[in-house]
């Protein structure tokens, strides 16, 4: 455990000493000044974050800006980019971000007694979306959302088919009466 630890210190070490990122300046202006290794003082805020996250007011609002803000601002790039892979890969954590709070609205009695709720949901989006070839939102997609959706897709197009020709026909409908009611006036 402790190797797998030292491994994911290194890991941040190496991404905090990066060039041509900010958040790295600002790290190592922070390291100059107090003499501590700039992981480590990533880490203690990590662990304040984390903190607030289960003691703190307005968690639901900052997790779910990190669950959303982020992956939409790189969907942005995704989009204007003529890779596909990009397009593909936040499409699959939107569908799963989808799925996921579908699954949430449905059980949200059920999450207000699970204890660190909103830093465990930030850690899962994190995992959702990270840069990472097997992250969350891929293996949840592949594993459950995929299999459930190919084996119900026709009973939900024919569905969706009638519904649209339903409230097509009341939009006709309306429109119907609405024109013959401005014609009696």
């Amino acid at each position: 455990m402790s190797a797998l630890f030292a491994g994911y210190l290194e890991i941040l070490d190496k991404k905090l000493h990066e060039k041509n990122c900010k958040v790295n300046e600002y790290f190592e202006k922070a390291e100059q000044a107090t003499g501590v290794k700039r992981v480590y003082l990533a880490l203690g805020l990590i662990a304040i974050w984390a903190l607030y996250m289960i003691l703190g007011h307005g968690a639901e609002l900052i997790c779910n800006a990190i669950g959303f803000a982020y992956p939409a601002y790189v969907s942005m790039h995704a989009i204007e980019s003529s890779n596909k892979e990009d397009d593909t890969r936040w499409l699959t954590y939107w569908v799963t971000f989808a799925a996921f709070s579908l699954l949430e609205f449905f059980s949200e009695i059920i999450l207000d007694f699970v204890p660190f709720y909103w830093l465990l949901k930030c850690l899962f989006l994190v995992w959702c979306f990270a840069p990472i070839s097997n992250n969350g939102s891929q293996f949840l997609y592949h594993r459950f959302i995929r299999p459930v959706f190919m084996k119900h897709k026709g009973a939900i197009d024919d569905t969706l088919n009638k519904a649209a020709s339903g409230v097509a026909g009341l939009a006709k409908d309306a429109a119907g009466k609405v024109l013959a009611g401005a014609k009696t006036d």
